[in-house]
């Protein structure tokens, strides 16, 4: 397991570096290993006793978020985005359907999923003028990755600081694709952030409830 985290810690940093440095060659092959990193991590956790369906399905999620990261530099323009879009929509079902079990935990039914709600009510409100034809598949999208952010909070407190930083990672990417006046400098460092942060948070909390439901 040590192995498997050092794997993953090396490689975060790696790519986080050239990120904000511009090295796109190591940029683009460290992304390609993250999600396998993560894995191999959650497998070696794991590996001693029988994986339960939570930990199972999660895999899978992160074997789509894996896909979302590779294959869509096949495409180009419009293609690509959908591609990467189809894909890690994916993921995000697989996620909530990993964690649908535990909504009863969740804030689904408190006010505090108001906050969750608001956050994409902005969000959209700031995309929809650039998405064009791309509107659609962008709400669904959006409506999914709440939805998930907002089922994480049912699982363990790492999983639901998880979601939410997936959900501001992915609503980074779409302000960089629809929105003229957003302009940060190096862009992809704060989403690759959030996003590797998000995914390992995900995986740690779902880890943590694993072993809480054997107790």
């Amino acid at each position: 397991m040590r192995v498997a985290v050092a794997v993953l810690t090396v490689l975060s940093g790696a790519h986080l570096l050239a990120q904000l440095t511009g090295a796109g060659t190591v940029a683009t092959g460290t992304q390609w290993l993250l999600m396998p990193a993560l894995a191999a991590v959650v497998v070696a956790v794991t590996a001693r006793r029988p994986r339960s369906r939570l930990v199972r399905v999660v895999l899978l999620a992160l074997g789509f978020s894996w896909l979302g990261d590779t294959l869509p530099s096949v495409f180009a323009g419009d293609a690509r985005f959908l591609a990467m879009v189809g894909l890690f929509l994916c993921a995000q079902l697989t996620y909530a359907v990993a964690f649908w079990p535990y909504r009863h935990g969740s804030v689904l039914r408190r006010p505090s999923v108001i906050a969750y709600l608001a956050a994409f009510g902005v969000l959209l409100a700031l995309c929809a003028p650039g998405a064009g034809g791309l509107l659609v598949p962008v709400v669904c999208y959006g409506l999914c990755l709440t939805l998930v952010a907002v089922l994480a909070t049912g699982v363990h407190p790492l999983t639901a600081v998880g979601g939410a930083l997936f959900f501001v990672s992915d609503g980074l990417i779409a302000l960089d694709a629809f929105a003229d006046w957003y302009a940060p400098p190096v862009p992809g460092f704060w989403v690759m952030t959030t996003y590797v942060a998000g995914q390992t948070l995900i995986a740690a909390g779902v880890l943590r409830r694993a072993h809480t439901d054997r107790e």
